[in-house]
């Protein structure tokens, strides 16, 4: 398939700049793929569609505040800077995006917070917008990071177009996060809401847990045509042993399987061995799914609606079937359904 089969037109009005004031209460679009009916609901009534022993595999992974806004040593120059990911925690290093990326070089000094109290200092350039940093503190580890996050923001996608507040440092989480170390939230999984998880244990749906630590590769612009020549950009996953076994063994009744969220479709996917069946991993996938392409393990899935092009659309098309998934985008565009991170949500059955 063609980047350009991706394109819709999508109205800044229907890109969601907040969530619901109830995580459970957002729309759910419910689409058949054996029989392509679409049903318009409410999300809690997610639980009317899996009986007792289906299984929701959710991604535990926690979003840490990644967002810095600091000033450049001597012009005073203001620099945001996106934190990716811990490079060495004895050394404080840390890879970052930095914006503007033409005013800083190697050796420059950056300064975060009301009173300069974080200092880093770039000591690598590895990629056109890529840095490394080291920051420059003496205390305990623990207490280095509890002072570096008191300075951060919620990572917001940049298409929600607005400030992070400090009411996204809850929203933009699931009520589940427990394992730090993603930049993006996995949205599917932020409509559950603690009165849905009780209400699934007691109508005796199961669930699980892996864990994916989603990166910006997940928001990175496709430059080539020909889908096959793109590279997906590496993520941290752990699908465990007892994890895996839960899984197998419901597939293997019959059960439904529900992956909440591309993040947990791709990790399947990157476990599944020629049985058909996942095996445990701890490790790193840069698995790239588009369609066309056979799912082995998962018989459903939930998703948002997400952004012209990008490579969570295309993995959505790939297990929905490419003109059901856009007749139900053309759907929920018409029906006024909101976009992104904390947007609406598809259900693919």
């Amino acid at each position: 398939m063609k980047l350009s089969q991706f394109k819709f037109k999508l109205p800044e009005e229907q890109i969601a700049k907040y969530p619901t004031q109830n995580r459970d209460e957002s729309r759910l679009l419910v689409v058949n793929r054996q029989t392509g009916e679409m049903q318009h609901c409410i999300f809690k009534e997610i639980i009317n569609f899996f009986d007792e022993h289906d299984l929701f595999v959710f991604n535990d992974t926690q979003v840490f505040p990644a967002l810095l806004y600091g000033n450049k040593e001597k012009t005073g120059a203001k620099i945001e800077v996106f934190l990716l990911r811990e490079l060495n925690e004895e050394h404080r290093l840390w890879d970052v995006l930095v914006d503007p990326a033409r005013k800083i070089r190697i050796g420059n000094k950056l300064y975060f917070g009301e009173d300069d109290s974080m200092v880093a200092e770039v000591i690598d350039n590895t990629t056109s917008r890529g840095r490394t940093l080291r920051f420059l503190y003496d205390g305990p580890h623990d207490e280095f990071k509890e002072a570096l996050y008191k300075l951060g923001a919620a990572p917001l996608p940049r298409y929600i177009n607005r400030p992070a507040e400090p009411e996204d440092f809850e929203r933009y989480q699931t009520i589940f996060a427990s394992k730090e170390g993603a930049v993006v939230a996995p949205a599917a999984a932020l409509h559950f809401s603690r009165e849905l998880l009780k209400r699934m244990e007691i109508k005796g749906i199961d669930s699980t847990f892996l864990t994916v630590h989603s990166g910006l590769g997940n928001f990175r612009e496709i430059d080539v045509e020909d889908l096959t020549k793109h590279k997906m950009d590496s993520e941290q996953m752990i699908a465990s042993p007892e994890m895996v076994e839960i899984v197998n063994s419901t597939k293997d009744a019959g059960r439904q399987v529900c992956a909440i969220g591309t993040s947990v479709m791709r990790a399947i996917e990157s476990t599944v061995s020629t049985d058909g069946h996942m095996k445990p991993y701890d490790g790193w996938t840069n698995k790239f799914i588009f369609p066309p392409y056979d799912f082995t393990v998962a018989t459903s899935m939930v998703s948002n609606f997400h952004m012209p092009y990008s490579t969570l659309l295309m993995m959505v098309a790939a297990f929905g079937g490419y003109d059901l998934v856009f007749e139900a985008y053309h759907t929920a565009l018409k029906e006024g359904y909101r976009f992104g991170a904390y947007g609406d949500a598809m259900l693919i059955l």
